[in-house]
This record gives structure tokens, C-alpha cells and sequence, in this order.
């Protein structure tokens, strides 16, 4: 069961990794955003920022249909994000090396060509 603590050491373990400052954990790659904490909102209420959850670019609608569809306890999405490469990721579903997959190849398709050659933990 990987945590916010995960997510934050695989990111920081990657080249060039900048976290921003914000009430959960968002780290961008040459100022693009990759991995970051789910800013919930529900009609009516203030939003919550949940670090239980992981929102994820995955680079384009059918890596994300296919997350969505093959691991639907793990991954989901809300109307926010239609139409964007991004899942939203529950952390409590997945182990430390998978949690590793996906941050490092969020972050691979967020780098510059450059630093793609780069690996990380």
C-alpha cells in the first residue's frame, strides 16, 4: 500500500523535479506538472485537497480509457477531467513499485526529449 510519502520520494527521485508549494504534493518536470495531489470538489462545499489520492498524466484518452476500464478500483476519473490525459489514482491500491511505475513514466512523458534518457529511481 503506497502513501503521499511514496509519491513524494519517487518524484523527488527523479531528474530535474521541481515540488510546488501547496496543502498536498504537486511535482513538475520543465514546469509541466506530472503527478499532484486530487483537489476534490463536491457541490456546495470548499474544495479538499486528498493526498490519499494521486492525480496522474497518462499521456493520452486511450491509456487513460485503459487504466480506467482494466483497473476501475484503482483509477477513476470525474467530469473535470473529460477530454484530458489524466487519472486520478487511489493510493491505498497500489504497492511501492507500481506506484514507481507510474510516477516515472508520468514524469517520462512530461520531460523534455533531453532528459527522457534520464532514469530515475
Amino acid at each position: 500500500m503506497a502513501d503521499a510519502e511514496d509519491v513524494r520520494r519517487l518524484a523527488l527521485a527523479l531528474p530535474h523535479v521541481v515540488e510546488i508549494d501547496s496543502d498536498g504534493f504537486d511535482f513538475r518536470v520543465a514546469n509541466k506538472g506530472f503527478v499532484w495531489s486530487y483537489p476534490e470538489r463536491k457541490p456546495g462545499q470548499p474544495r479538499v485537497i486528498r493526498t490519499d489520492i494521486a492525480v496522474l498524466y497518462v499521456g493520452d484518452e486511450a491509456e487513460k480509457q485503459a487504466l480506467l476500464l482494466g483497473e476501475p478500483e484503482t483509477f477513476f476519473t470525474t467530469d473535470g477531467y473529460d477530454g484530458q490525459p489524466l487519472v486520478m489514482l487511489r493510493l491505498a491500491r497500489v504497492d511501492v513499485d507500481r506506484l514507481r511505475e507510474l510516477v516515472t513514466d508520468a514524469w517520462h512523458m512530461r520531460a523534455p526529449d533531453g532528459l527522457a534518457g534520464d532514469t530515475g529511481p
